[in-house]
């Protein structure tokens, strides 16, 4: 029985660290044209600068092994945006109280949430045609976030993270 309660409590420590992401690409667009990239202009991710640092680093990895590679003219560019945000919670415990009497009725219930608030991450990837100023691929990843991570943990999330958004670039 213990074995079960552990493993139970393994998947469900794991599934709340997993990485979601979402795609969406243009069906019209030659992928083969795409060869060399940039980083948008004046781009505003909404991460810290060592972040925003690690996470260029990771985009720039990922992308050298498909063979896309860095230029000062390029065929895209990538624009990032990120957004913190908590989830809703749908678990809470009700506690009511009621009354009934003779044609008079009432009740009081109070919603009282279970569990700790989480923080999440969104980030979201825009690769722009340069020529056309035209999205071909975008991506967006959500995954929780903790603050008080380490540097080296950082890092490691957004390699993570990084390599599971680029994991279908480009598109088959």
């Amino acid at each position: 029985m213990r074995k079960v309660v552990l493993a139970a409590m393994v998947l469900v420590t794991a599934s709340c660290k997993t990485v979601k992401v979402y795609y969406d690409y243009d069906k019209q667009a030659d992928f083969s044209n795409y060869t060399t990239y940039n980083y948008y202009p004046d781009m505003v991710t909404g991460l810290s600068q060592l972040d925003e640092n690690r996470l260029f680093e990771a985009i720039d990895a990922e992308l050298q092994i498909k063979g896309v590679r860095f230029s000062e003219d390029p065929d895209f560019y990538i624009n990032i945006k990120a957004r913190f945000f908590e989830p809703v919670r749908n678990s809470s415990v009700g506690l009511g109280v009621g009354g009934t009497g003779r044609n008079i009725g009432g009740g009081v219930s109070i919603g009282i949430p279970v569990g700790q608030a989480s923080q999440h991450r969104e980030i979201r990837f825009d690769f722009i045609d340069s020529k056309k100023d035209e999205l071909f691929w975008k991506a967006v990843s959500e995954s929780t976030f903790n603050g008080n991570m380490t540097p080296g943990k950082r890092e490691a999330r957004l390699r993570e993270i990084v390599a599971k958004v680029l994991a279908k670039y480009p598109p088959k």
